[in-house]
């Protein structure tokens, strides 16, 4: 298997390069010099410019306003991305519910939702997680009922990322309780400004407002929301969260992350010399430099295979477990080095260097990583079950 870009695949490196380089407000590039954080106004101002040159949706095909990326330009482009450091765009409308409505929705939903995702107009949140159902999802108990040409949703879901900035959540409903749980459930768009939607949102120890509760109560949504059959909503959740695992291993984070770590290491002294010149130190990153490139080869191999057509099998859940233990350990490691410094992330700006300020917070955050996307948990089911064969339980 041939691994090597071509020279075509290495211009366009060089042109996603010198567009960032370019097109990047010099206020966000001062963000990702130091990976700070992004505010969602900052995400959504890099979502329209990326917009305007047409990358914004890499992997959506030509007829819906793709533009039309080989799965190998579509890899640069995202890991050139993530090497840059630039705003993270939010996943819920052009990952997951866009390519779904491209699949299971009617023409009018088409027309009516993709450009608005495309443009950036319409934010989106996802509707999944319930208190006491987490990774058992089929066990949601919020409810949607039929009532003339509307449906009539009652509620609650948790965990509901950045609710409180989005116009849109899609949204898991139980509609027929009288059936096996997977039968029974819909997926619905419901409109956040709907009367009797409410998104609370929680401060995480990373002191981000990241996550919401939404409630629903007696929320009519029109029919003509739903996606897919009725009922058929599990067929439609199992595709998009299939959509939410492309491109999942992030090895261009782990990279910055490593280089972050390299950096701090070499502007922190013990006994008058840089940790970086320590052979203790140099080994642990050498360690997980090699665990990365590892990873990276993986991607590559993947990447071989879907420019030769190939699906995405179940090694896609070996790059989701790999690359969210890396990124994980990246930051542990940058914590370490850190020392001290590391449990004072509340100090006021100024106390910390500025590379070092946003470490303990993205740390906290990353602790999802390992949960979001399919928890590692299930990922090692899947790999037992359809790479090594093992029985289920």
């Amino acid at each position: 298997m041939d691994l090597s870009f071509s020279p075509a695949d290495l211009a366009f490196r060089d042109e996603v390069r010198s567009w960032i380089g370019t097109s990047l407000p010099a206020d966000l590039r001062a963000v990702a010099e130091v990976d700070g954080h992004f505010e969602h106004a900052d995400v959504m101002r890099w979502h329209r410019l990326l917009a305007a040159k047409g990358w914004v949706a890499p992997h959506w095909p030509k007829a819906f306003g793709g533009p039309g990326l080989s799965p190998t330009q579509r890899f640069i482009l995202s890991e050139e991305l993530e090497l840059a450091g630039t705003p993270l765009l939010s996943p819920f409308g052009l990952s997951m519910v866009g390519p779904a409505i491209m699949q299971f929705g009617t023409p009018a939903q088409q027309e009516r939702f993709l450009p608005r995702i495309l443009a950036g107009e319409k934010v989106w949140c996802q509707g999944y997680s319930e208190p006491s159902a987490g990774s058992d999802l089929a066990s949601l108990r919020t409810t949607a009922t039929l009532d003339g040409d509307a449906f009539v949703v009652n509620g609650q879901k948790t965990w509901t990322t950045y609710a409180q900035y989005a116009d849109w959540i899609f949204a898991l409903v139980r509609t027929d309780p009288t059936v096996k749980k997977q039968a029974g459930i819909s997926f619905l768009l419901i409109d956040m400004k709907s009367p009797g939607v409410e998104a609370r949102p929680m401060l995480t120890i990373g002191h981000t407002p990241a996550f919401c509760d939404t409630f629903f109560e007696n929320v009519r949504v029109p029919r003509e929301n739903l996606i897919g059959p009725l009922h058929g909503g599990w067929t439609v959740a199992k595709a998009l969260l299939g959509h939410e695992r492309t491109l999942i291993a992030a090895v261009g984070h782990s990279q910055r992350a490593m280089r972050r770590v390299k950096r701090i290491a070499a502007s922190t002294t013990e006994h008058g010399r840089p940790l970086l010149d320590d052979p203790v130190w140099r080994a642990r990153i050498a360690r997980l430099e090699i665990k990365l490139q590892a990873l990276q080869m993986a991607n590559y191999r993947s990447l071989a295979g879907a420019a030769l057509g190939h699906a995405p099998g179940p090694e896609s859940s070996i790059l989701k477990l790999r690359g969210s233990e890396i990124l994980q350990q990246a930051f542990e490691l940058a914590m370490d080095v850190m020392g001290p410094d590391a449990v004072s992330w509340f100090n006021d700006v100024g106390v910390l260097p500025e590379l070092e300020q946003s470490v303990a917070p993205t740390y906290c955050y990353n602790r999802a990583t390992t949960i979001y996307g399919g928890s590692n948990e299930i990922q090692k089911n899947i790999i037992a079950k359809m790479i090594l064969g093992l029985p289920g339980t």
